[in-house]
């Protein structure tokens, strides 16, 4: 855990509204306050974003026209970012980037194109080569937006062996080995029929994984075999309280660098679920739920210090900042009128 008196982190957005890309902002971690928000680079739709083990690059999904892709910037000392190139297709953008530990390849979730596509990048000058591999999937289910197969995520498994993709139209969770960048099918695991699997992460042993479903929102514990990139449920929880019937979309899933509390964001009911970790079976118990203060939250993180959670509430243009107790997992609100257009994604630097 970082312990830091300031942490430099950014904002993705939709740039439908008034907003012009990517955002830099501070987290005075002494006084426990959001700072020094400022536009560090313009770009169409940088709803997600990465970046490098080394703090050197940051990669986000990128849209020109009618083309998508990844772009990749330098973070310079001020906290701009300097545009380097990017990649783009003919079609949509993706939804979800993600760069391995070494800092030579980058992965892409396209959910519109139900694929995931792998890049090079040069880990010294943080180019990105032409995609050098694509994983295409087909199939539907039975929710009206399961028309087709709709990936959302894709990441890099802990042992760095593995690409791990989630499709939420096809309710699976995909592994691919990563052979030379080459994405080849190794184990697919069925999620429960119309729950939209939507985001992971992965306990800091490395062998358990949390799964966050868009439609059902539930976060199912899984069990990661290393030898062989398979996945086995061994729960599934639900995010809201019983009595909540109206629309809600899970969104993004967080675990703390302790393994001890797992965080899951309900859009609709608008609020952070909290779980503990059993240390033991390393399945979930639910906590709490607090507020995220605004409409539709779509991405929130863990400071580096885990000492505060920020959330972006894409629908009503602000960010709420929590302090968080390490011991109860319980978090506090500090902070709710940091205005930033149409917020999808928050990422810190690596400290």
């Amino acid at each position: 855990m970082a312990n830091h008196e300031k942490f430099k982190g950014y904002f993705g957005t939709y740039t439908k509204g008034d907003s012009e890309g990517i955002y830099s902002f501070t987290l005075d971690a002494v006084n426990g306050k959001i700072m020094d928000v400022e536009p560090a680079a313009a770009l169409e739709n940088p709803t997600y974003l990465s970046i490098s083990n080394d703090n050197r690059f940051l990669y986000a999904v990128a849209k020109e026209g009618g083309s998508g892709g990844v772009a990749g910037f330098s973070i310079l000392d001020s906290g701009k970012l300097s545009f380097i190139d990017s990649q783009l297709a003919a079609g949509a953008s993706p939804c979800h980037v993600s760069v391995n530990k070494e800092n030579n390849l980058l992965l892409s979730a396209n959910y519109h194109k139900g694929s995931a596509d792998s890049y090079l990048l040069n880990a010294e000058t943080g180019s990105i080569e032409a995609v050098l591999s694509s994983a295409v999937h087909e199939g539907s289910g039975p929710d009206e937006r399961q028309e087709k197969a709709h990936t959302h995520y894709a990441g890099f498994t802990p042992d760095g062996k593995y690409a791990a993709v989630i499709d939420l139209g096809i309710d699976q969770l995909i592994t691919y080995t990563l052979d030379n960048g080459q994405l080849i099918e190794k184990s697919i695991l069925p999620i429960k029929p119309g729950s939209g699997p939507r985001h992971l992460v992965f306990h800091p042993n490395n062998r358990i994984a949390y799964l966050m479903t868009e439609f059902s929102s539930e976060v199912l514990v899984l069990k990661y075999q290393s030898e062989n990139g398979s996945f086995e449920q061994l729960q599934a929880i639900s995010t809201l309280p019983a009595d909540f019937t109206e629309n809600n979309q899970g969104s993004a899933i967080h675990i703390s660098s302790d393994g001890r509390y797992v965080y899951a964001a309900n859009r609709g009911h608008d609020s952070i679920a909290t779980f503990r970790v059993d240390p033991e079976s390393f399945k979930l118990a639910f906590v709490e739920h607090t507020s995220t203060e605004g409409n539709w939250p779509r991405d929130f993180v863990l400071d580096p210090s885990e000492k505060y959670v920020i959330a972006t509430n894409q629908n009503s243009s602000n960010v709420a900042l929590y302090s968080r107790d390490a011991e109860t997992g319980e978090l506090t609100l500090l902070q709710s009128d940091v205005k930033i257009p149409d917020p999808v994604c928050v990422k810190f630097l690596n400290y």
